[in-house]
């Protein structure tokens, strides 16, 4: 089947709550993105936001922290490609076992630059003994270490904000954030945190759920974007075809404008019948929408702006998304909205802006005076 990237952008900005924006809760929105970035909590709760026709401020976090322990649909954790997510509990364990199946703190290189294998094997003790239906906060889980081990080295790794000795227990579902502090994080256990906690399954297992998963968001894609998506490309070559191969009854392969990929077969009829979106959406930093494919995608980003979209020290810029595809970057201060349009990407209505700017200013609880230039 042929398909264009026209009918292919349209489809996933619908099927990502887009175009047209829909009532999903936060929770809805976070399975159907196969998770929301959450690195920056600000942007996560305003990626939920912007996919509502009544959004309310705060829902994300009320979500994560705010529930009874009976009812806590998500949990923030390390995840895709080593950053921290908003998941559902439902999904968690089939996105983490992909991550766990890498092993990459196992490689030479990973433990050179953090923790040897006896090391880390001493911090997961201690971890696990001291999570143990407890909630602790960094320094408090430091000294804990520090008193159960004696070894520097692993108080210095613990005290990092980038958490690099603590990604292969959250992979393993061994360990996840906990309720903020204020600014402050804390770390717990998902099987005493979270009732209806399942462990983690089998990759094989996992694989036949989160496939098509992330299929049904940011599909046609090839196996290999899925893996950057994933792991930034470093899952087992050999164990990534596999897990697509297990799934020939369920996918079919595509061809988009001479690109092949995979796509979910009950998707086809939908995605043959998709007309190009005129949709216009200012979306948040980190969003989704340019992460599932990723930034290298020219498809979506022009491959000379890609610059002023993954920025220096892994920051993602809001952007300006007309008809699917990236066409500039926007910024606020105060109450004031500056959008910078990349000329390359065709003209882009005063009107539509308008509008997202109204509708971004009412969810950020001001309004919202509207400028507009070109790069």
């Amino acid at each position: 089947m042929e398909l264009t990237w026209d009918g292919v952008l349209a489809w996933r900005l619908r099927r990502q709550f887009l175009d047209p924006v829909g009532s999903a809760s936060a929770v809805e929105v976070v399975s159907r993105l196969c998770g929301v970035h959450a690195q920056v909590s600000s942007a996560a709760e305003l990626a939920v936001a912007v996919r509502q026709t009544d959004p309310r401020v705060g829902a994300l976090r009320e979500a994560l922290e705010d529930r009874p322990l009976k009812d806590r649909p998500l949990l923030k954790t390390w995840a895709m490609r080593g950053t921290l997510h908003a998941l559902t509990v439902e999904q968690a364990p089939t996105f983490l076992s992909l991550l766990a199946a890498s092993r990459s703190w196992e490689r030479a290189a990973w433990q050179r630059a953090f923790l040897s294998a006896a090391q880390l094997a001493a911090l997961t003790e201690v971890v696990l003994a001291a999570l143990d239906g407890r909630v602790l906060g960094r320094e408090e889980l430091v000294a804990e270490v520090a008193e159960r081990t004696g070894d520097p080295r692993l108080v210095e790794q613990l005290r990092s904000g980038w958490g690099a000795a603590l990604k292969p227990l959250a992979w393993q579902g061994m360990l996840c954030h906990g309720p903020a502090r204020g600014n402050r994080v804390t770390f717990t256990r998902p099987d005493t945190w979270l009732p209806d906690w399942s462990g983690l399954v089998e990759p094989e297992q996992a694989a036949r759920v989160a496939i098509p998963a992330y299929l049904a968001a940011y599909g046609p894609a090839t196996p290999e974007a899925f893996d950057r998506w994933l792991t930034r490309g470093v899952s087992k070559k050999g164990a990534l075809r596999a897990w697509f191969a297990a799934l020939e009854d369920e996918l079919v392969t595509v061809d988009v404008e001479g690109q092949q990929g995979y796509a979910r077969a009950t998707d086809i009829d939908e995605l043959a019948s998709s007309h190009p979106s005129q949709v216009v959406r200012l979306l948040p930093g980190f969003d989704q929408y340019v992460l599932g494919p990723g930034t290298n995608d020219t498809r979506i980003i022009p491959a000379g702006r890609r610059a002023l979209v993954s920025k220096a020290a892994g920051w993602i810029s809001p952007v300006v998304v007309a008809g699917g595809r990236v066409a500039g970057t926007w910024e606020t201060t105060a109450d004031a909205l500056a959008v910078s349009l990349f000329p390359e990407s065709g003209t882009v209505a005063r009107e539509a802006l308008e509008a997202e700017a109204a509708r971004l200013g009412a969810v950020l609880g001001t309004s919202l005076s509207l400028s507009v230039s070109s790069v």
